[in-house]
């Protein structure tokens, strides 16, 4: 089964959280550009979640899941958290997945953040979760799913009252502002985020000095990052910057991941 995902100070994700919060300030719309497939990246997401939410502030979270999903979450955040419960979510079509889907956003670490919304929804914390992504059928008929995803980010985001904030949490290309200058050419288009910086936006790419993640670079497999000295967060200011911020986890490692 799965736990709550609270951070554990061993991961160091509460320091970096810490520094997530301090550079974004009061920006509502918070993007996340993550590495899929890791069991830190949850932990962080789950302690921006619990510090967000301090003293009665709404937030909500947008997990690169398919829209379909967001019944099934809505359920689970309704629960009572039981075994039943929990086999419901984790058995939704996107959670059954396998081959060369299984990309990563799939495991325990995930299924454990959704029970930490659950958690603190039931201590009173005006917190939510949903889906902003296309059906996984959808990917490879021509559809601009950047395009798709930052259109349902803005919907979701506009029907919220203010002074409510929403954390976004996707792959860490959704998540630039502009490409590269020097990007591979499939990387040369127009991202999630790109469609939203009329919004106000802060746009974090979440790295590490060191570890793995899971990809799917043919085949879906752990993939070892370039390993960096020990560094303070990168701000970037100009007007065609990737992202607003860097910042750099201890170590990255692959969660576990669910079956098919």
């Amino acid at each position: 089964m799965y736990g709550s995902a609270f951070a554990s100070p061993a991961t160091g994700v509460e320091g970096t959280a810490t520094q997530i919060m301090t550079l974004a300030g009061d920006h509502r719309l918070v993007v996340l550009g993550e590495f899929h497939g890791t069991a830190e990246t949850p932990l962080l997401v789950a302690d921006l979640m619990e510090r967000y939410s301090r003293d009665n502030a709404p937030v909500r979270l947008g997990l690169e899941l398919p829209m379909s999903e967001n019944a099934a979450l809505a359920r689970y955040l309704r629960s009572s958290g039981d075994a039943d419960a929990k086999e419901a979510l984790r058995t939704s079509p996107f959670w059954r997945v396998k081959d060369d889907q299984h990309d990563g956003r799939r495991s325990r670490d995930m299924l454990a953040l959704i029970e930490t919304l659950r958690v603190l929804r039931a201590q009173g914390r005006d917190v939510g979760v949903a889906g902003y992504d296309t059906e996984i059928s959808a990917y490879d008929n021509e559809v601009d799913r950047d395009a798709e995803m930052a259109k349902h980010v803005r919907q979701q985001f506009n029907a919220l009252p203010a002074p409510t904030r929403m954390l976004v949490l996707t792959g860490n290309v959704h998540a630039m502002r502009h490409p590269f200058e020097d990007a591979p050419a499939e990387m040369q288009h127009r991202t999630m985020a790109s469609y939203l910086v009329d919004l106000p936006l802060y746009s974090v790419r979440v790295e590490a000095l060191r570890g793995q993640f899971w990809g799917c670079m043919k085949p879906c497999r752990a993939l070892t990052l370039r390993e960096q000295q020990a560094r303070d967060p990168l701000v970037e200011m100009d007007a065609d910057r990737s992202y607003d911020a860097w910042v750099f986890l201890p170590e990255l490692s692959v969660g576990t991941l669910t079956g098919p």
